[in-house]
């Protein structure tokens, strides 16, 4: 019988586990050569870093590419008028505002407060509260865009990524050709984020041994409020802001929506991907919730590639958390340089595994925080994942009810419908 190959996610949670059982066992240890010299700051710290810096060497390139690509796509917006407008709207403010209870719940509760690796040699911030508010939005317009790439300035390398994308997009045929280079260029960097990815399992053993080696069971505390906080974000947004701007909106129940809407969200949360999901989320849309199939085409796809309220929100709570275990004190401004960043940066968000991290490295270095904070976090990232996947396609469901409800393509007796006979006449 053929061995069954073990998945990647399954790989990075025994790196997890290894990594956690090692650095306690060596974290009980006396100090010796073999176990500081040769293991925490030898072996432990090289695997981890080459992992680290992987994942570094891709953010400029993935990002730039993804919202190229993003923007560009969205050239049915113009034929679309009215509803493209209402869509993209909703998913930029839904998406500020997941990221900014992200950033408040953790203020509020400081999951990172206990563990504290403020002694790492990278630990500097670059911004805090003397930046004014106007030098922030100045400063996100690039001077230099080839300037901008070599320095790492994230949010003026995604104002040029998404002038390039709007500008391809408004010459339709005749930059045909750049357009699909720049398809190509995104599937060679989907390529490429996978031959690092499979370095994440090893990556993640390293980073995490050496953290329990020198902080202990203090570094699982930390990371049981950061999930907790995390999946109360996902919760908070799912409830509050959707389920209100629904009722808001539309007038229509949020509780028999999310009834009705039960299939989609359990296949999205066992599938952890919003593309995989689509099919179930447009079948579901059209036939238990009434929307018109003309608003659904547009607005699923579209909210599929740039709606990431789910991934916004562990940027923000991980952003506070990596800040405080670093023992950094973000100021206002870089908090709103952290709403915007994530905001902008969720159009160019793609679908596969390990590239939220890989856009939360990119957030961090906006606000000039410790890139190897993403190690901390990486071993459960899978189990949340899955959440964030599910509330990204209510959020895409909601905003799709909304818009159709406004436009006058909205059949509210299959809404209401109470079972599949039910349905299946109103449909006839």
């Amino acid at each position: 019988m053929e061995k069954r190959k073990l998945g990647l996610t399954t790989k990075i949670f025994i790196g997890l586990a290894l990594g956690v059982l090692t650095g306690i066992i060596l974290n009980f240890m006396p100090e010796n050569f073999v176990r500081d010299a040769v293991l925490i700051d030898g072996i432990f710290y090289l695997v981890g870093q080459i992992f680290l810096r992987a994942i570094m060497m891709l953010v400029v390139p993935l990002v730039f590419i993804s919202l190229v690509n993003g923007s560009a796509s969205m050239g049915d917006i113009k034929k679309l008028g009215r509803i493209g407008v209402k869509t993209v709207g909703f998913y930029l403010v839904t998406t500020a505002i997941a990221i900014s209870i992200a950033l408040t719940l953790g203020t509020v509760f400081q999951p990172g407060i206990g563990l504290d690796l403020g002694s790492a040699e990278s630990a500097e911030v670059t911004i805090g509260e003397s930046a004014p508010i106007v030098d922030v939005i100045l400063d996100m317009v690039p001077k230099n865009p080839i300037a901008a790439m070599s320095n790492g300035n994230m949010l003026q390398i995604i104002v040029f990524a998404i002038l390039v994308g709007v500008g391809l997009s408004a010459l339709g045929d005749k930059t045909k050709q750049v357009t699909e280079i720049f398809e190509q260029l995104n599937e060679l960097m989907m390529k490429i984020v996978g031959f690092v990815m499979i370095l994440a399992p090893y990556g993640v053993f390293g980073l995490i041994a050496r953290t329990f080696a020198t902080e202990g069971f203090d570094a699982m505390f930390s990371l049981a409020k950061y999930m907790i906080l995390v999946l109360a974000g996902l919760f908070i947004h799912a409830i509050v802001t959707y389920g209100g701007m629904l009722k808001i909106f539309t007038g229509l129940s949020p509780i028999r929506f999310f009834k009705q809407f039960l299939p989609a969200f359990s296949v999205g949360f066992s599938t952890a991907s919003s593309g995989g999901t689509l099919p179930v989320t447009m079948e579901v849309a059209e036939q238990r919730l009434g929307v018109s199939k003309d608003v659904a085409s547009f607005t699923l796809p579209l909210g599929a590639t740039i709606n990431m309220d789910g991934t916004a929100i562990m940027q923000g709570v991980a952003t506070v958390f990596i800040a405080q275990v670093y023992g950094i004190e973000l100021g206002f401004s870089a908090f709103l340089t952290v709403i915007v960043t994530a905001t902008l940066a969720s159009i160019g968000t793609a679908g596969v595994p390990g590239v939220g991290l890989i856009m939360l490295s990119m957030v961090l270095q906006s606000v000039g925080l410790p890139i190897e904070g993403v190690a901390l976090i990486m071993g459960i990232d899978r189990i949340l994942d899955m959440t964030r996947t599910a509330i990204n396609i209510t959020g895409d469901t909601v905003c799709t009810l909304i818009v159709s409800k406004a436009e006058g393509e909205f059949d509210e007796k299959i809404f209401y419908a109470e079972n599949e006979d039910e349905i299946t006449s109103t449909i006839n």
